[in-house]
C-alpha cells in the first residue's frame, strides 16, 4: 500500500519532503500536488519508474510525459529555446502551463516523443511541488493523474490512495488542487500553437498563441 503524507499547501513540512524525495530517487512513483491538479512523478533517470508511470496512466510511449522544472534557467539544458521562446516562459513561468519544445541531446531518448523528438516542459507553481523540486535539485519526470478512461482528473488525494494504492509508493495530501489540468502550448513551431485550453489563461500572449 502507497505511503500517505499529509503536507501543508503552502509550508510544506521539510522533513516530509525529504522523504518524499528519497523514494522517488529510489524508484519511486509518486502523486503529488501542482496549481493545477494532481500529477504523477518519479525520477528523470529512471526508466523502469517511467514505464511505472505509463501504466498507471494507461499511456504509449507517443504521449508527451513532462519534465516538472524549478525555473526557466532549467529547462534550457533540456529543450531548445530561442529568445522568443524563452521570452515566452518567462512571463508564463511558474503557472499552469505545459510547453512542447524540442529537446536537447541531453535528453534521453526514451524521454522524447519517438517521431517529433520533443519533450513536454512546465515549472509549476505550487508550494509543495517547488520544495520537493528543490530537494531533488533535478526535474521530475511527470503526468496528470488521469485515471485510464477517466475526462478528468482525481481531485481528492484518499481517493487517488484508493484507486492506485499498489502502483504508488507515496500519495502527497495537499487538499484538493482542482480538476483542470494545464494549458498546452506547442513552440516547435513558427507561432505558438494551443494544443490543449486548461487552467493557464492565454490573455498573457495577446493574440500570439493561435488554437489547434
Amino acid at each position: 500500500m502507497a505511503q500517505y503524507f499529509h503536507v501543508h499547501p503552502t509550508h510544506p513540512q521539510p522533513r516530509l519532503i525529504r522523504r518524499a524525495a528519497e523514494i522517488v530517487r529510489g524508484g519511486g512513483l509518486i502523486a503529488y500536488p501542482t496549481d493545477s491538479c494532481y500529477a504523477l512523478g518519479c525520477h528523470l533517470g529512471d526508466a523502469q519508474a517511467q514505464q511505472r508511470l505509463r501504466r498507471a496512466r494507461g499511456m504509449d510511449d507517443k504521449h508527451h510525459l513532462t519534465l516538472m522544472c524549478r525555473h526557466v534557467s532549467e529547462i534550457a539544458t533540456y529543450a531548445i529555446l530561442h529568445n522568443v521562446q524563452f521570452r515566452m516562459l518567462r512571463l508564463a513561468t511558474p503557472g499552469s502551463y505545459t510547453f512542447i519544445l524540442r529537446a536537447t541531446r541531453e535528453v534521453p531518448r526514451r524521454l522524447q516523443h519517438p517521431r517529433r523528438k520533443t519533450i513536454g516542459v512546465r515549472v509549476p507553481a505550487h508550494a509543495a511541488a517547488q520544495a520537493l523540486l528543490a530537494e531533488l535539485g533535478e526535474p521530475m519526470l511527470s503526468s496528470t493523474l488521469i485515471l485510464p478512461g477517466a475526462q478528468a482528473p482525481l481531485s481528492d488525494a484518499a481517493e487517488i490512495r484508493a484507486a492506485l494504492e499498489h502502483a504508488l509508493d507515496l500519495v502527497l495530501d495537499c487538499g484538493s488542487c482542482g480538476t483542470e489540468p494545464t494549458t498546452v502550448i506547442d513552440l516547435t513551431g513558427e507561432a505558438p500553437l494551443v494544443l490543449r485550453q486548461g487552467r493557464g489563461t492565454l490573455g498573457i500572449f495577446g493574440h500570439a498563441a493561435a488554437l489547434c
